[in-house]
């Protein structure tokens, strides 16, 4: 089964107002000048969310996600953005459980679990993110570590809330550190979590579901991991902050 591609731009905590709008046009000439035919996702920081959504929704060259949600529906929750208010403005998707918000926030299963709820009650797709730090790596653990991320991150679901999940593979010591996992590695593990999905729910779900790579896809590197058979695209970091970078990525993703 041929899955078309998706590139989604994790901006992080970068950016003043005026940089973002600025990155945002010229990101929009480009799309408009090449018409890559992969999926485009850009995910800036909660300030500038609406900002994109309103261009988003005038010049439909890209889709808009969040970088984070709560896992709570509304209340006494303090600086928390709820899945609810995300719909409301336009955003479309959001990246739940990077592995930096499970390592600097404490973020766990069950939690992530719960955003993932809140995202698909909104009908907001969650890119849900697993992958090994360089111990669990070097150990021979990693396998055992995404299974596990993965089954208590997104197995409660039945099967017609799951096929509207993304999964991103991150392996973590490839994140902002210059390295990359080679394009054999990344095919096995994305290979290994297409399985699980299998076992769990089924040849056509698992075949449907899209993996995206996330550790450190740039403009140099991404034609020979998407060549993968079960890369589906990427989660990118730092090159999508250079609108001509992620430009390019998106489309070699069109190839």
């Amino acid at each position: 089964m041929k899955r078309n591609k998706i590139v989604a731009g994790n901006w992080k905590m970068n950016l003043d107002f005026d940089e973002a709008q600025m990155l945002i046009e010229d990101l929009e000439n480009l799309l408009d000048e090449k018409q890559p035919s992969c999926e485009v996702i850009i995910c800036p920081p909660f300030p500038y969310l609406e900002l994109a959504t309103d261009e988003a929704a005038e010049h439909e060259l890209f889709e808009v996600g969040a970088q984070n949600v709560s896992a709570f529906d509304s209340g006494a929750y303090t600086g928390e953005v709820s899945a609810k208010m995300l719909d409301s403005i336009g955003v479309s998707c959001c990246i739940i459980g990077h592995s930096e918000r499970r390592k600097y926030f404490n973020e766990d299963n069950a939690t992530l679990a719960q955003k993932v709820n809140q995202a698909l009650k909104y009908e907001i797709v969650p890119i849900f993110c697993v992958g090994e730090v360089l111990e669990e790596r070097e150990k021979g653990i990693h396998f055992d570590v995404i299974r596990k991320q993965v089954e208590e991150g997104l197995f409660h679901l039945d099967a017609g809330d799951f096929e509207n999940v993304v999964i991103a593979y991150e392996p973590v010591w490839a994140i902002g550190t210059g390295k990359t996992a080679t394009p054999a590695q990344a095919q096995e593990v994305h290979a290994f979590i297409r399985g699980l999905v299998k076992e769990k729910y089924g040849e056509d779900l698992a075949n449907q579901l899209h993996i995206l790579y996330g550790g450190s896809c740039n403009a140099k590197n991404a034609t020979e991991l998407f060549a993968q058979p079960d890369v589906d695209g990427g989660l990118i970091g730092g090159a999508s902050l250079k609108a001509e970078d992620f430009a390019s990525i998106c489309e070699q993703a069109s190839n």
